[in-house]
């Protein structure tokens, strides 16, 4: 049976006045639960607190929208406290704690997309709440709490009893929250939209990687990710995960034309794609974008923390490396055919301006 790729928006899973949980559905995109892909998103109404949780799935954070205050606990170690702003990029791996805080009045969207390959279900997040009405407080009896946390009755009933929200709240403005420090960011968080680009093509577009060298946590995650922008009308190269990697690609802005070429070159995907909506590519699948005139920006997860691309297309395109006495077999052409394809795309590598 063939898998649907076509993209997906995500489905509201629980929520009120402080804020909402989204997540992307397996039965909806079946590459999910194929490719042991999780993503979801959170977003934060002005002074909604996301409750202490931890997940089943190591995983990358992505600010889409917004800004506030992250607070992260790695195991054994003491609590960071950051300020998170827009193209914050933020590593969380496996048994890492984590609670969100938006004071401000635009509302916070954070976007996360992982590895479930050792969760509960295959392609979805499973989070364990600290506190709240779904907490592990409510699970144990007065008596172990009692013992464990070393307090009285009314200690206890007050831990397991008195927070009656479910994952995120709405804080009263007068309640003072740690403040985030500036030296707790160092190692936790990129700014992709401020961090040096790894390439950048006049007219066409630019791509920042995130990778163990400039953010040395993603080792431990397993995944590497990247921020893509595509200028109005520009191309983005025909090109495959070379390394066995699954790209897991999230639209922030705008919209544009997408096709993916998979076995015996078919083609299984040919869509527009928009803001909020997630696909993933096969392994090894050809996945080309074009951008509409307003430009397209995504970001994606890849499956390993230093990811590696074979381009087709462009001045690295892997058809400068073969033979042209190779080319023109292949493809069944005269020598002057196989020069002109040569001859095209010798200065521009990944992203193609607009034609003239």
């Amino acid at each position: 049976m063939e898998l649907d790729l076509s993209p997906k928006l995500a489905k509201k899973v629980y929520g009120d006045d402080s804020g909402s949980y989204y997540a992307w559905c397996p039965n909806e995109l079946p590459m999910l639960r194929e490719g042991n892909i999780g993503a979801a998103k959170l977003a934060l109404e002005k002074n909604g607190f996301a409750l202490p949780r931890y997940s089943d799935s190591s995983m990358v954070a992505y600010v889409l929208q917004g800004g506030g205050v992250a607070g992260i606990i790695l195991p054994e170690s003491e609590e960071k406290v950051i300020a998170i702003k827009k193209g914050d990029a933020i590593a969380l791996p496996f048994g890492v704690i984590t609670w969100w805080y938006n004071k401000e009045d635009t509302e916070l969207v954070v976007l996360f997309m992982g590895d479930t390959s050792k969760g509960h279900k295959p392609g979805q997040f499973t989070d364990f709440f600290l506190t709240g009405s779904n907490g592990i407080f409510t699970g144990f009896t007065t008596d172990f709490v009692k013992r464990a946390w070393d307090v009285d009755d009314d200690i206890a009933k007050a831990l397991i009893g008195n927070q009656k929200g479910k994952g995120i709240v709405k804080l009263d403005a007068n309640v003072k929250m740690p403040e985030p420090k500036p030296d707790h960011r160092k190692g936790m968080a990129l700014n992709c939209e401020e961090a040096p680009l790894d390439t950048d093509i006049k007219n066409a577009g630019n791509v920042v990687l995130l990778n163990t060298q400039n953010l040395p946590l993603v080792g431990q995650v397993g995944l590497g990710a990247d921020l893509v922008r595509l200028e109005g009308n520009a191309m983005c190269s025909p090109g495959f995960s070379c390394d066995s990697a699954l790209q897991v690609t999230y639209i922030v802005k705008g919209s544009g034309r997408l096709q993916v070429v998979g076995v015996d070159g078919k083609r299984v995907l040919e869509t527009i794609v928009k803001a909020g909506n997630l696909l993933i590519v096969p392994r090894f699948f050809v996945v080309s974008k074009i951008a509409d005139p307003g430009g397209l920006s995504w970001f994606s997860i890849i499956t390993t923390p230093n990811p590696m691309f074979t381009h087709l297309a462009g001045s690295i395109g892997a058809w400068k490396a073969i033979s042209p006495e190779v080319l023109q077999a292949a493809f069944k052409v005269p020598a002057e055919t196989e020069k002109l394809f040569r001859s095209k795309r010798t200065n521009d590598a990944i992203f193609f301006p607009p034609p003239n």
